[in-house]
């Protein structure tokens, strides 16, 4: 336990690009740690496409391998944040391609605000303090997850890269390759359906959506390592 501790808190200090200098080298802590950091958010990206927890796993997975098999064409003219994004992006895309016919984006574009989205209603939450309170906020978090979900697919996935993973508008338009405007409308578009069907006591929820952590985020980390052959540090 002694040395895994050491050696995180070596690598703690560094930046991703000090990080993917080790990782090339194929240090196992340095590769590690750069999963822990990303993993929340490639997972986020992931099932914002899929609406998949198993699936958008893999797709953290596969990113992972293809970006540490592939190290050499990351040349920090990006951030590694922005570079993992995209792999993981490009993935889930073509998983949804093979998985079923996209939906046109212009076809998406023609739908008013009272079209073919249908989102749950949900009545007010009660702010109580009593033990009941933490399995209430798990409850308000899924049925948020449910409402992100039932978002349309193009107006779903502007909403998770905006509004929960925080991206700019520039960066979300350069990942999604679409214009700046075209982000803005969708966005309005989402958050205006999801207005009509949440109760706005929910808004302090929406951080905690699709959590990677725990379990699951040991469990994409010790399989990215076993893929890629590297052992785990020491305990």
């Amino acid at each position: 336990m002694q040395t895994a501790t050491v050696a995180a808190t070596r690598l703690d200090g560094l930046d991703d690009g000090a990080l993917v200098a080790l990782a090339r080298s194929r240090d196992g802590a340095a590769v590690r740690l750069i999963m822990q950091r990303h993993n929340r958010r490639l997972f986020r990206v992931a099932r914002g496409v899929l609406h998949d927890d198993a699936e958008a796993e893999d797709v953290v997975q596969e990113t992972y391998v293809r970006a540490f098999t592939h190290l050499d064409g990351f040349r920090g003219e990006a951030q590694l944040s922005t570079w993992l994004t995209r792999i993981a992006l490009n993935e889930a895309l073509g998983r949804l391609r093979r998985r079923r016919t996209m939906i046109a984006l212009k076809d998406i574009d023609a739908i008013n605000d009272q079209g073919e989205a249908r989102v749950i209603y949900l009545p007010s939450a009660r702010q109580d303090s009593d033990p009941e309170a933490a399995a209430a906020r798990a409850e308000v978090r899924r049925l948020l997850e449910r409402a992100v979900d039932e978002l349309p697919e193009s107006f779903r996935i502007v909403f998770v890269l905006r509004d929960i993973e925080e991206m700019s508008i520039e960066e979300t338009a350069s990942h999604l390759g679409l214009r700046a405007e075209t982000v803005k409308t969708r966005l309005h578009r989402a958050r205006r359906l999801l207005r009509q069907s949440l109760d706005r006591t929910l808004s302090s929820a929406v951080s905690d959506v699709f959590p990677c952590a725990g379990p699951r985020c040991a469990r994409i980390t010790k399989a990215v390592l076993e893929r890629l052959g590297l052992s785990e540090p020491p305990e």
